[in-house]
């Protein structure tokens, strides 16, 4: 794509509905802390500034994605080892790009960022985070997660963790299929993968 399909609005042009559909993002009851404001940080201004073009639907989804980032019951560093094997898989390099900076923050180091694109075989992982890169892929490519995946995860993870696994792939497949369709650039403060 040559360039964006629908272009984002710069902030000084976002409608006022914006500011709540941005809010949406904070749970009522977080588990995990926001990300830290710093000049130095990416802002991410071209997805917001293309979901700026919707913002009934962008607080509905953020709703949902505030869960998924800051009240889920996973820790943020299985979070994060999902998100970036969904970015992989579905080649979204804004994804991508994005989610390298909060895995850091996560703790993930280079290395294990690097080895999500090798997905569950890399024999570094542990048994947990092979079986829930395994599980990312199975719902990729069929929906659904297979039996032994399955058993593997609730070895070490309760009800409400699973339910949130697969609501976080969910979550970051339909952000890459909309970042993918609607052509959304990296911003300038996101490096390249």
């Amino acid at each position: 794509m040559s360039e964006p399909r629908i272009a984002p609005l710069p902030p000084e042009r976002w409608p006022k509905e914006m500011r709540e559909a941005i809010a949406a993002l904070r749970p009522p009851e977080p588990r995990h802390p926001l990300p830290p404001r710093s000049d130095d940080r990416p802002k991410g201004l071209n997805a917001l500034g293309t979901l700026a073009r919707h913002p009934a639907l962008t607080r509905a989804f953020n709703t949902f994605n505030g869960h998924v980032q800051f009240a889920t019951t996973l820790s943020p560093r299985q979070r994060e080892l999902l998100v970036l094997r969904v970015a992989e898989r579905r080649h979204c390099a804004y994804e991508w790009a994005q989610h390298v900076v909060l895995a850091g923050d996560a703790g993930l180091s280079g290395e294990e960022i690097a080895r999500t694109a090798d997905g569950p075989d890399a024999p570094e992982w542990s048994a947990l985070e092979r079986a829930m890169l395994a599980a990312v892929d199975e719902l990729v490519d069929e929906a659904t997660v297979t039996d032994a995946t399955w058993a593997a995860l609730a070895r070490e993870l309760d009800e409400q963790q699973l339910m949130d696994l697969v609501f976080t792939v969910g979550a970051y497949e339909l952000l890459a299929m909309a970042f993918r369709s609607f052509g959304i650039e990296l911003d300038a403060d996101l490096g390249p993968r």
